[in-house]
């Protein structure tokens, strides 16, 4: 297992190889952590986790500007690589890979990989081209470190099932996990978005998850999802959440609409309070 002191960074995908392949050679099982930055608990338990199962760790740390649309957060995304790297090697990881832009995306770079379906529903509806941002960017890190298991938040849940689908159509020998999404004690998801609340906003945030449970609580007593999503959304305009994009109960794996919960199901939102775009799920 990796030791606190002995994190590296490098910032070239041939540097990256090399330190893996050494690994590789002695036989160790290699788990990858890919990030943007502005890591809080709910990073550092994807970090324990792999450091948990695999032997070697490696945390990538890359603004992806792919995935953030022209009116988006992309310029004042937070940045604080020094930070995040004391963080992760806390944790235990070994190595930081963190590229330039042009390392990952060098001149003449044209090849996108977009997950049709999956990708254009939902976040995909919500944010033109994101998904196709998010899949192009994973595969590329996935085929550059070729970890046997990565790990992904379920915050992101539909990202995660993005990913997974990715993985299965292009046979990466890849395993994707996903890890519990981290919450604050009043049910708050972490995001690195969260930062952009108000005070006021933050005391309202919760709302949003306790509707969730609420809606999925109903659900699977046999409570018409339709209907369930109608009050989810009165219930959210009311707090004080000025858009909702979306709340839907969809199947946990296709993220189809569902009729009732006889197949394993979702609730999933994103919706919009003050400068924030907040989202969630939980499981019926």
């Amino acid at each position: 297992m990796g030791a606190a002191s002995s994190l590296d960074t490098v910032r070239t995908i041939s540097s990256l190889r090399a330190r893996i392949q050494g690994w590789r050679r002695a036989g160790q099982r290699i788990g990858l952590v890919p990030t943007m930055g502005a890591l809080h608990a709910g990073h550092v338990a994807l970090v324990k986790k792999s450091v948990a199962t695999c032997d070697r760790t490696v945390v990538t740390l890359f603004v992806n500007p792919t995935q953030f649309g022209p009116k988006e957060d992309f310029s004042v995304y937070p940045r604080d690589e020094a930070r995040d790297a004391a963080l992760v090697a806390a944790e235990g990881a070994d190595l930081l890979f963190a590229p330039g832009v042009d390392e990952v995306y060098p001149s003449g770079h044209a090849t996108k990989v977009h997950v049709g379906g999956l990708g254009d529903i939902l976040e995909g509806e919500a944010r033109p081209g994101f998904f196709t941002g998010v899949a192009t960017v994973v595969t590329k890190l996935l085929l550059q470190a070729l970890p046997d298991e990565a790990f992904f938040g379920e915050k992101d849940y539909q990202q995660l099932q993005v990913i997974k689908k990715l993985i299965r159509d292009l046979d990466i020998p890849v395993t994707a996990t996903g890890v519990q999404t981290v919450r604050e004690a009043d049910g708050l998801a972490l995001s690195s978005r969260n930062a952009y609340l108000t005070p006021a906003e933050r005391a309202t945030a919760p709302v949003l998850h306790g509707t969730l449970a609420q809606v999925a609580e109903q659900v699977g007593r046999g409570e018409d999802p339709r209907a369930q999503e109608t009050w989810a959304k009165a219930q959210l305009e009311r707090a004080g959440f000025w858009q909702v994009d979306y709340v839907t109960v969809r199947d946990a794996v296709t993220l189809e609409e569902v009729s009732d919960a006889s197949q394993p199901a979702r609730v999933l939102a994103a919706a919009w309070l003050g400068k924030a775009r907040l989202i969630d799920n939980v499981a019926v």
